[in-house]
């Protein structure tokens, strides 16, 4: 249990460039394959992004949705954000936000050299033929090691931008209030970024400045795309096949990244919130921050806001323990600890009229 105080600065209302928040309190991504087979958005998935919005979270990020029906799907059910069922099937999700009085933002992920289930029968991508590093993940239905990869042709990379541009068309016809382009944690724009998977030797390998040109190119062809529709950029150094890799550059390369993705709307930097690394983010970019990592412990998320090394405050583990963690903010109640349980994609969280019950119940 994490002992929390009533006055936190994060339940302040926020501007995120245009999107106005009631709180600085965000849901990080967080896949939960339980999607359709053929990636449509579920009512039950309604349900689940309902609860954080009753809860108060004053913006939610969707899991991963894969742009296209080639080679971006990473996971058996992860939702896609590529057809007019899956338009139809968000729209639900966003509708049952919105009337929550939160605002949702659609991760756009193309999985690339470690996909492990892609429902459209082709095998995987990525900037080079690297086998990549660990074991399928379990916990997404994968098994044993993965398959290398086929080395990305000029076209696929042609394929790839027109993809997430694409599907930034398809969120904001679904409702969204804006986008996030996954460009972190080992998937395919990381993987361009991350020196011992990008072996190539044309204008996408060898130096940092390089290695982050696709992601930019991605960005820039959602801006021709959607205009002045909110475009956020998620980074990180570590991966969920290798957890201790960083930037081999360090600051160095942290300051080309963050100059390269200025056109962003924001830039959200996972597993390191309230490091150096974040705060030189919104020192380079002169963008909003989203933290991301380590934030249960509230005294140090307050220290991130005070110290103004990130604007807003992503929860992951503690947001699936508690739904409801803003109005716990407010009313200085502890935070449920995190189960592993609770990752499991079978496990659900009450119903949102539930939540709302006892989130009235606490003291104001």
């Amino acid at each position: 249990m994490t002992t929390v105080e009533s006055r936190h600065p994060a339940l302040a209302p926020y501007t995120l460039a245009s999107l106005p928040l009631r709180n600085r309190l965000a849901v990080a991504p967080m896949t939960r394959v339980s999607a359709e087979p053929d990636g449509t958005p579920t009512d039950r998935m309604a349900e689940y992004y309902r609860e954080y919005a009753a809860g108060g979270f004053g913006l939610i990020i969707t899991e991963g949705a894969y742009p296209d029906l080639t080679h971006s799907q990473g996971y058996a059910n992860q939702p896609g954000m590529a057809t007019d069922r899956h338009i139809a099937g968000w729209r639900t999700v966003v509708d049952a936000v919105h009337d929550e009085g939160a605002t949702i933002i659609a991760q756009l992920m193309h999985a690339g050299a470690i996909s492990q289930g892609n429902a459209y029968g082709y095998d995987s991508i990525g900037p080079s033929a690297v086998l990549p590093r660990g074991q399928m993940m379990a916990a997404y239905g994968g098994t044993g090691a993965w398959s290398t990869p086929r080395a990305m042709t000029a076209g696929d990379i042609d394929a790839a931008v027109e993809g997430f541009a694409a599907a930034a068309i398809n969120a904001r016809a679904a409702g969204f209030d804006g986008v996030e382009i996954h460009g972190a944690n080992g998937y395919l724009l990381d993987q361009f970024l991350t020196d011992y998977t990008n072996r190539r030797t044309d204008e996408f390998g060898g130096a940092v400045g390089n290695r982050i040109r696709l992601t930019a190119a991605v960005l820039s062809a959602i801006r021709d795309a959607v205009g002045d529709f909110p475009v956020g950029v998620r980074l990180s150094q570590t991966k969920v096949n290798d957890f201790t890799y960083r930037w081999p550059g360090a600051e160095d390369d942290a300051r080309v990244i963050f100059e390269a993705l200025d056109d962003a709307t924001y830039l959200h930097i996972a597993g390191d919130g309230g490091s150096t690394i974040t705060r030189l983010a919104r020192e380079v970019s002169g963008r909003p921050v989203i933290a991301n990592g380590g934030l249960a412990d509230q005294r140090r998320a307050t220290d991130i806001l005070d110290r103004e090394h990130a604007d807003v405050l992503a929860f992951g583990q503690a947001a699936l323990a508690n739904p409801d963690l803003p109005h716990r903010l407010r009313a200085g109640v502890d935070l449920a600890g995190f189960d592993a349980e609770m990752l499991r994609p079978t496990a659900t969280l009450a119903s949102a009229a539930e939540w709302r019950r006892r989130c009235d119940q606490l003291p104001r």
